[in-house]
């Protein structure tokens, strides 16, 4: 029996194996404290679920979805839109729904790359853009992303001859894994340049509503001309803490929202309606849970960092995201290595940052998603076996 190629080049997914190390420290009968996934621990307004519910009783849902999304679902994402962002969109031609961002990853890959195209990736960056273009037979060329740079990729360094062969630039900003964010120079020039070039624009805004300090995150289409190159990911899973239900959305240019709906409609069947109708009243509901849960995220956030920093390390405080990305102590051998040490002697799981790509070797992410106590346990763990 043989598989094929793209199976046997397929790496593992990293947060497959987290799952596995920590399943594994648990039958060793370790107290484990995963602060390595993204997953909000608080559940779900409960207005949502009622509306769940209420919609999962009505036989009508229990029948085959359209991949594109109810009409009244495409428009509730229309009215988020304009209520949120100032964005005009047509929800005929410019919205379509998704099961989850990250299958919108792997599909939109399909609809743009052909063998021997190139994609462009930051690095540090969310590994599923490199294996959507690997699956589509493209090839990825990384972006470094620095603190010098501020976290942003530097578009003047990519090489004449990777731009001629290159289909799309992944960026993802609140930014998985670093929080980073991006500023209105970068998004005015991203949007001019891929015009320039003939690239498209991805952007992928998982963390639009996860946001501190007052901070409020655009959409790329907020600034002029970015229908003509972008398509932009946005997701239900971090901001109404509705990763489980698998429901988020693609909007933008309408060439490339119907080449995504045209892909779709033949790998998937569409989102469930019930889930469809609990997104509506997440999108056209009161924004109340939103601020609460940042709320909670802040003081985590800042507890992070501060004990972080009391250890030595060198932290980049995040404006937005779940996450706090941080240097490891100087001398140690490896990210990988530094986590595996963490792991055997606290039972603290921490992920790596160079399983986001070789330029965040160096440092660890810190997930915000843990509640309290077991948040202030595992610190309290971490500063013990530092020191």
């Amino acid at each position: 029996m043989h598989l094929s190629d793209r199976i046997e080049s397929l790496p593992p997914y990293l947060f497959a194996q987290i799952s596995k190390i920590i399943a594994k420290k648990k039958e060793e009968g370790v107290d484990v404290i995963s602060l390595g996934i993204g997953d909000p621990d608080i559940p779900t307004p409960q207005h949502i679920i009622n509306k769940l519910i209420d919609s999962a009783k009505n036989p009508i849902n229990h029948r085959y979805p359209e991949s594109e999304g109810l009409p009244e679902f495409r428009q509730a994402v229309a009215s988020y839109y304009k209520d949120r962002h100032n964005v005009e969109l047509n929800f005929e031609e410019e919205v379509t729904s998704l099961i989850g961002s990250k299958e919108a990853i792997i599909n939109f890959s399909l609809c743009v790359i052909n063998p021997g195209d190139y994609a462009l990736v930051t690095d540090p960056g969310y590994p599923v853009y490199e294996i959507g273009t690997m699956l589509a037979g493209g090839q990825s060329y990384k972006l470094p992303l620095t603190a010098e740079n501020d976290w942003l990729p530097d578009l003047d360094s990519i090489p004449d001859d990777i731009i001629a062969k290159s289909k799309i630039l992944w960026i993802n900003y609140p930014n998985n894994p670093i929080g980073a964010i991006a500023n209105d120079d970068f998004y005015n020039k991203v949007i001019e340049w891929g015009i320039q070039h003939e690239i498209i624009i991805a952007h992928d805004l998982a963390y639009s509503e996860v946001t501190y300090d007052g901070y409020i995150a655009p959409s790329i289409l907020e600034y002029p001309n970015a229908r003509e190159i972008c398509i932009e990911l946005n997701s239900l899973s971090k901001s109404f803490n509705m990763t489980g239900w698998r429901i988020a959305m693609a909007v933008g240019n309408k060439e490339l929202v119907q080449a995504l709906r045209t892909i779709k409609s033949n790998i998937d069947s569409g989102a469930p309606q019930a889930i469809q109708e609990m997104a509506i009243e997440a999108l056209t509901g009161t924004r109340d849970d939103i601020v609460e849960h940042n709320k909670i995220y802040q003081l985590r956030r800042d507890k992070v960092v501060h004990s972080l920093e009391n250890l030595g390390l060198t932290v980049h405080k995040p404006k937005a995201s779940l996450y706090v990305w941080a240097k490891i102590p100087d001398g140690e051998e490896s990210s990988s290595a530094f986590v595996s040490k963490i792991i055997d002697e606290t039972g603290v799981v921490l992920t790596p940052g160079n399983g986001y790509g070789e330029h965040g070797e160096g440092y660890i992410r810190v997930s915000l998603t843990t509640p309290d106590d077991q948040l202030d346990d595992a610190l309290n763990r971490l500063n013990d076996y530092i020191k």
